[in-house]
């Protein structure tokens, strides 16, 4: 691609695609529920192909939907508990898989709310995960 964009190229270009589309920022709940249809269907078309050509749309429609839900949709506060039951469930874990936090015992006093975790358990959970370790504060 040419370093130097001729912008009194580029717009047309682009006004003709954002008609054509629909692509753009959305500004609001009709608009996120056409682009959510849109990626919906570029996800039929392209069949899980990381090759595909498709697959750049993807990322830039599924980035538009993400920053709008970041924005408008913010998630539910939880509790730490709340969120170590949810990831539990998501892969299929049991408490006594959780061998960062300690016994099965112990694990079932936390989830009970009868103990709760501490500042090294509280680590190993986000590292285990994936997810930051205030997730589970």
């Amino acid at each position: 691609m040419n370093a130097r964009i001729e912008i009194k190229h580029l717009l047309p270009a682009w006004n003709q695609f954002r008609s054509a589309t629909d692509i753009a920022p959305i500004r609001d709940a009709a608009h996120y529920r056409r682009m959510v249809t849109i990626l919906e269907a570029l996800l039929d078309e392209t069949g899980g192909d990381e090759n595909h050509p498709a697959m750049e749309l993807v990322d830039i429609v599924g980035d538009l939907i993400e920053d709008y839900e970041v924005t408008r949709q913010p998630l539910p506060m939880t509790t730490g508990i709340q969120a170590l039951r949810f990831l539990m469930e998501q892969h299929g874990l049991k408490q006594s898989d959780l061998h960062e936090i300690g016994s099965q015992g112990v694990v079932s006093e936390i989830l009970a709310g009868k103990r709760e975790l501490n500042i090294r358990q509280v680590r190993a959970l986000g590292e285990r995960f994936g997810v930051s370790p205030a997730t589970f504060v």
